[in-house]
């Protein structure tokens, strides 16, 4: 791409075009979500002129169908119904910014995203976390319009992507793992570009500027060329390039990555300012723990195109029945064993599997409180208690199968 500020032209019709990604150097800019046209070409006026991938059966399963078993009277094998996206969407709650229903993208015979059901409501931030390859990708690029699903429904503020483009680019912001700026023009000038392309007044988009500019903290470097800004202020003006038209929701897709510690510490407390300030709605998706962790009201857990589980963290602790302790007290470990026994819903005690001093209870309920009661009244102070479960890493070894490091 040249440094010629004007916006680059629309694809032509019928065009299937690609996720954008930076190139090796700053000059070439790639195409974000303010830049790019509907990926391939004008959707269909008509319905019934969208073109998808048959069934078994022959028939075409149309994007913003699902295709439901039902079996008939006179015959054994299922007769395929479509649903219609009323009924898809009868369950959406009023606050809903972000749905999907039996979200399916598949690239030949692979299958990248796996029926996907999604809610996030207004004014949460939402994690999706995953391996690499587990679909989070693939995901967002639906939910921004840049690439169509196979099958089912998706809805971002009410609109449909595939049909909605451009309305989608009016009112989402979208932060790439890889966001590319014109090396040779400053920070000011890049996002004064943004803001042009967005339609916004040359007045009212300089006071917008300035102060995303603060916000960011970049004020010092805001007349400097871009090429010359490290990753973690790359990050920060992109931040600030997907703020810049107020959007009502933010999607962020692996914000942190290849940044120093510090650099993460540092975008991630500006996160969370943004969001507080704002009230803005955040899909933050991430293969790094802790930031999601940090950050995020309610986790989804991706395993190979699938949304395995998804709640607030104490939700999914209690996921599964009963409750495991780690305990450590002052003396032999062994003396927790009769305490712990005699105490209601305590099942069973054995040692820990790596600690020895460690003992692990387990019970039908959470019996914390009572445990440290008895043990204390048994004269065995405590040097550790916590239940397991309740770390975010504890949880992805639970429904992540394939580990944190996947293939994309």
């Amino acid at each position: 791409m040249t440094e010629d500020r004007t916006p680059p032209p629309e694809p032509r019709r019928g065009v299937q075009r690609h996720r954008p990604r930076s190139t090796a150097g700053l000059n070439a800019r790639p195409r974000t979500l303010d830049q790019a046209g509907p990926i391939g070409g004008r959707p269909p006026a008509d319905p019934d002129e969208a073109s998808s991938l048959p069934n078994e059966d022959g028939h075409v399963v149309r994007p913003w169908e699902v295709e439901s078993a039902t079996v008939t009277a006179d015959e054994d094998r299922p007769k395929r119904r479509r649903r219609t996206v009323a009924e898809l969407l009868a369950d959406v709650p009023e606050d809903a910014v972000i749905v999907t229903r039996r979200l399916t993208k598949k690239y030949g015979e692979f299958t990248a995203v796996d029926s996907l059901d999604l809610t996030i409501h207004k004014g949460e931030v939402f994690g999706l976390l995953g391996p690499n390859g587990a679909g989070k990708t693939t995901t967002v690029l639906m939910l921004l319009g840049l690439t169509e699903p196979t099958r089912g429904v998706v809805r971002v503020l009410g609109l449909d992507p595939t049909r909605e483009p451009l309305a989608i680019k009016r009112q989402v912001g979208y932060l790439p793992d890889n966001v590319g700026f014109y090396g040779s023009l400053t920070g000011r000038e890049n996002l004064r570009y943004t803001a042009r392309l967005n339609g916004i007044p040359r007045r009212q988009a300089d006071a917008r500027i300035d102060e995303l500019l603060h916000e960011v903290r970049l004020e010092d470097a805001a007349n400097k060329r871009a090429d010359t800004y490290s990753r973690g202020m790359r990050q920060r003006l992109g931040i600030a390039d997907a703020l810049v038209k107020s959007p009502s929701v933010l999607i962020l897709d692996e914000p942190t990555i290849a940044i120093d510690p510090s650099g993460v510490e540092e975008l991630l407390g500006l996160l969370r300012r943004l969001v507080n300030e704002l009230n803005l709605t955040v899909l933050l998706s991430s293969h790094i723990l802790g930031q999601v962790q940090s950050l995020c009201d309610r986790v989804g857990f991706y395993s190979k195109g699938k949304l395995v589980a998804a709640g607030p963290l104490d939700e999914l602790v209690g996921a599964d029945a009963g409750v495991e302790l780690e305990v450590a007290v002052v003396g032999q470990p062994a003396a927790i064993d009769p305490v712990a026994l005699a105490i209601p819903g305590v099942t069973a005690v054995r040692p820990d599997e790596r600690l020895e001093h460690i003992r692990i209870v387990s019970a039908s309920h959470d019996v914390a409180a009572p445990l440290a009661t008895a043990l204390a009244a048994a004269h065995l102070p405590i040097t550790h208690l916590r239940r397991r479960g309740t770390d975010l890493l504890e949880l992805y070894r639970r429904f992540v199968p394939e580990g944190i490091d996947g293939r994309r």
